[in-house]
């Protein structure tokens, strides 16, 4: 079986590098906030092009932290995606703010310019762009609309990990962007790890504090706060798996570039190509199928895995049915749900591999 991820193909000299750091861990005897946290802070932060870089435990927590230093919380609407991880909107309601959910462009499944101006009223305090299958698009306007609109831009990177629109990385557009290293991300670690990139030097400090208890000092506590730490172990693991992301990517890129070249089939469409060749990362390769299911079952049965991102829109979740969104409906959110698949994209497929895939999705008939 074709795998959307394959961790036990991975390179051999990558998981002594890692065995290597969890030793280098365990022989230190410092376990929590240590010297690999602050040297991953200082690594990512400078690949991302930002001042600070502020470890926490996940990517949700991640956008929660951001959201709460900058005082957004009880009273404020935050406008994003329901195409997106149920995290996304999930920080936002853990921040005490309430979601909007504004609808995306139908070609690229990431956020709708002009949903989002429909959706702005007088209690909007952000916009969470969520940079969706790893694409970054647009920027320049993105930050101009929330610059005009009076709001904070906050970037959801968990699947763009060094994606860059022209010359500035993923999370280096807004006032702060949020990662997410669990395993199956571009760059994952092998359990849980978050961290907040911003040049804000406030908004640095206070995520700091925020996620550990809201203590300035030990045991001086001037703000409830959340325990949200990068733990050494991962941040040494990172490190670790920092080295091989440059070479990753651009597997990625060769990947997804075959696949839109040779995948040819009527029934198949695909998203809008990048507007910039490293602008997307393609942390996933979405096609669209209005027969979905039996596309699914076709690629099973010659032995490709798929997975569909994502199936339910935020909006018809349970808890979040009486969500507020945009007055004329999330009709592209709702249609990209009901036909979008993920096809494997992760850069230990083999050429052979890829031709198989490829061979699969082309060979597949409509009825």
């Amino acid at each position: 079986m074709i795998l959307m991820n394959d961790f036990k193909a991975e390179p051999p000299a990558l998981r002594e590098q890692m065995l290597a750091a969890a030793r280098r861990v365990i022989e230190s005897g410092w376990y929590v906030l240590g010297d690999e946290v602050s040297a991953f802070e200082q690594e990512w932060a400078a690949v991302c092009g930002t001042r600070h870089g502020v470890g926490v435990g996940n990517g949700m927590d991640a956008i929660e932290i951001a959201l709460r230093a900058l005082d957004v919380g009880p009273g404020d609407e935050v406008i994003t995606t329901p195409m997106t991880a149920f995290a996304t909107v999930l920080a936002i309601l853990r921040a005490g703010a309430t979601p909007v959910l504004a609808d995306i462009d139908p070609d690229t499944a990431i956020l709708s310019p002009e949903s989002v101006k429909r959706c702005l009223s007088a209690r909007t305090k952000a916009v969470v762009l969520v940079h969706l299958y790893g694409q970054m698009r647009d920027m320049d306007s993105w930050q101009a609309l929330c610059r005009e609109a009076g709001v904070h831009l906050v970037e959801d990177c968990a699947q763009a990990h060094l994606a860059r629109w022209r010359d500035r990385a993923a999370g280096a557009w807004g006032v702060a962007g949020a990662y997410s290293f669990y395993p199956t991300k571009n760059l994952g670690a092998v359990g849980d790890a978050g961290l907040i990139v911003t040049d804000g030097d406030a908004l640095a400090e206070r995520a700091r504090r925020l996620r550990n208890y809201g203590q300035s000092e030990r045991y001086s506590h001037p703000e409830l706060g959340l325990n949200s730490r990068l733990d050494e172990l991962q941040a040494a693991m990172l490190s670790s798996r920092l080295r091989w992301l440059p070479e990753f990517s651009a597997r990625r890129r060769a990947i997804a570039r075959r696949y839109r070249e040779e995948i040819a089939n009527r029934a198949v469409s695909l998203l809008a190509p990048p507007q910039q060749a490293d602008a997307h990362v393609h942390h996933l390769f979405v096609l669209r199928c209005a027969q979905r299911t039996a596309l699914v079952d076709h690629l099973k049965q010659r032995q490709v895995q798929s997975l569909i991102h994502y199936p339910v829109p935020v909006h018809e979740q349970q808890p979040c049915r009486e969500i507020r969104r945009d007055p004329l409906g999330l009709a592209a959110s709702e249609r990209h749900a009901a036909t979008c698949l993920s096809i494997p994209c992760h850069p230990q497929l083999s050429d052979a591999d890829v031709d198989r895939v490829i061979a699969a999705v082309n060979s597949f008939e409509a009825t």
